[in-house]
Formats: C-alpha cells, structure tokens, sequence
C-alpha cells in the first residue's frame, strides 16, 4: 500500500438512442499538439491503457463509446475529439458527436449555434437546437464497391456494399433475419461471421483498412421512419442508436442507386427503437450527409485511478 494520492478523472455521461458516450472532460494523457489523427496514434501507442481504463469494465461496458476533449487545432473550431470503445479508436463518431455537443451544453460551454468541430478524419460541423437536438454535418461520405459477394459458413452467399462514413460498412440488405430485439443474439452471430469473411477474402476500405463494422437492413414499424438497422460495432457489440455514420453509408449508397435526393429527409431506427433524422447535401459531386438526433446527460463523475488496484486500467478481453 502506498499513501500516494489516486488520479481522477472528470467525465459526463451520457447516451444518443440509447447508445452511451463518456466524455472526458480533464486528467487525460497529454497528447501534444498537432493534427487529431497525429494525437490519435500517439494515445494508440503511448496511453492505450487510458482507453481500457475508461471505457472497458469495471468502470465501462460493453457498448460504451469513449470521447476525449481535445484542444483543436484550428481556431474556428470549438473543440476536437478522439473517439475511442473497448476495441480500439473510432475515426469518427455520429452518436458519440451529438453526445458531445449535448455535454458541452450541459457544462454551458456553448449556447444554441453552430460549431465546427476536429475529429482524426476531418472537420464535421454540428448545430445544437434551441430543442436540445443536435444535427452533426458529416465527413464526406461514399461507396467504394456495390453488390460484393462472398462465402459465409453456415449463411452461403451474402451480397453488400463497402462504404465509408466516417468508419468502414459492410451494408446488407438481404439477410433473410429479423430485426428485433429478442433476435440479437442471432443477429451478432451472422455480423461477425461476415465480419471474418470480409477479412478472410482479403476485402477492405480504402488503403486496406479493415471494415469493422457491418449493418443489416429492413422495414421499420413506426409510421414515416424508412428504414430500420442493425449495427455490429468493433468487437462483438451493438450499437443501440440507428449509427451515425453507419446512417452516413447507407445515404451515400442510396444517393448513387438513384433512391435519395438531395435535401430529402431520410429516418432510421435502430434496433431498440431509436431513430435518426438524416439528409445529404451534394457538393461538387461528393455527398456530405447530416444526422440530427438527441442525447441526454445521466451522469457527472470522477473516475477514481487507484495505483493498488490490479484492474485500474480495465479489464482487457
């Protein structure tokens, strides 16, 4: 035992459609200056233990998105972020963006406006309502290749699309499955089945990065909602919100099948129920969805680093 005083670190929770978001507020790593996808690599590389500390048990949760508040580097912007979840970093975050902005509200560190904010794949802009609602204008958004088949054991053939929404999708359409809360457990089998297969066949995003996340389709119940999803994130969970940036690839994908028009609105719900208001703006030919949907603070805490504790940066699994 030592007498030496335990670290804290201020956060605010809170969660977007049921999906949660734990901003850190103070007592993150020092990661420099410089762009936000520099900053990113050098809290992969030097402080991924502050990621399992926060956002892993026994602190954290399965579906916990992590978000640490970054000084921008752009004078214009409000503030910069790294998202981050028990599987690793996030290039960019739909829900965890609205969270936020909603956490910065609730600390009175902005009013209702418009904010530019620095994320490790570009600048998004965010508008907070006099609502409370947050519309977050996204990073470009587009599909690299439609209609991909491969071989999944024990499904055959499944046919998708690979885009990109601030993270890479596989988007299915036709998975002969039910979307429904009491068929989750079915629904992540069948997603990380063809997560492995994406990898097995040696099918990426851009640059070979990997497609991490796989979205399911199908009709939704609730009057003038579209579309309702499913969404496995890194590693074996859910996201419980409709997925902002998943929303962001499959608006992409609509716009170039001809089946979404400019400045249309477009809604998805999420498995539990949850729904995101979307639209694109097209610019020059390149398709810059927006999300607008609501978060709700049910948290202000310090995390407690006890040097003596054996799982003080979190359980690792």
């Amino acid at each position: 035992m030592t007498n030496t005083e335990p670290k804290r670190v201020r956060v605010i929770d809170s969660h977007t459609g049921g999906e949660p978001t734990r901003v850190v507020i103070s007592g993150g790593p020092e990661l420099g200056e410089g762009p936000l996808s520099e900053r990113l690599e050098r809290m992969k590389t030097e402080h991924d233990d502050f990621r399992t500390a926060v956002v892993c048990e026994p602190r954290g949760s399965e579906p916990m998105v992590g978000a640490l508040l970054c000084k921008p580097v752009d004078r214009l912007s409000t503030a910069g972020v790294i998202f981050f979840d028990k599987a690793g970093y996030l290039g960019m975050c739909g829900h965890g963006t609205i969270g936020l902005m909603t956490t910065l509200a609730f600390l009175k560190m902005i009013k209702p406006g418009a904010y530019f904010i620095e994320t490790p794949v570009g600048m998004v802009r965010a508008l907070l309502h006099d609502s409370g609602e947050v519309t977050v204008k996204n990073v470009e958004s587009y599909r690299t290749q439609a209609n991909v088949a491969i071989k999944v054991p024990g499904y055959g053939k499944v046919k998708g699309d690979v885009a990109w929404g601030g993270n890479w999708f596989f988007l299915i359409n036709d998975h002969r499955l039910e979307l429904s809360p009491g068929n989750i457990e079915a629904l992540t089998h069948y997603a990380c089945q063809v997560r492995e297969a994406l990898t097995r066949e040696g099918i990426t995003g851009d640059s070979g990065q990997e497609i991490d996340h796989i979205e399911l389709f199908g009709p939704s119940r609730i009057e003038g909602v579209d579309s309702k999803n499913f969404v496995l994130v890194p590693g074996k969970t859910y996201d419980r919100s409709p997925c902002g940036t998943g929303t962001s690839a499959k608006m992409a994908c609509l716009y170039r099948d001809g089946k979404l028009k400019e400045d249309q609105v477009w809604r998805q719900e999420s498995i539990i129920g949850s729904v995101f208001e979307g639209g694109i703006c097209i610019i020059e030919d390149k398709i810059y969805p927006h999300i607008k949907g609501s978060a709700f603070v049910n948290a202000e805490a310090d995390l407690i680093f006890n040097e003596n504790d054996p799982f003080c940066m979190g359980i690792r699994k």
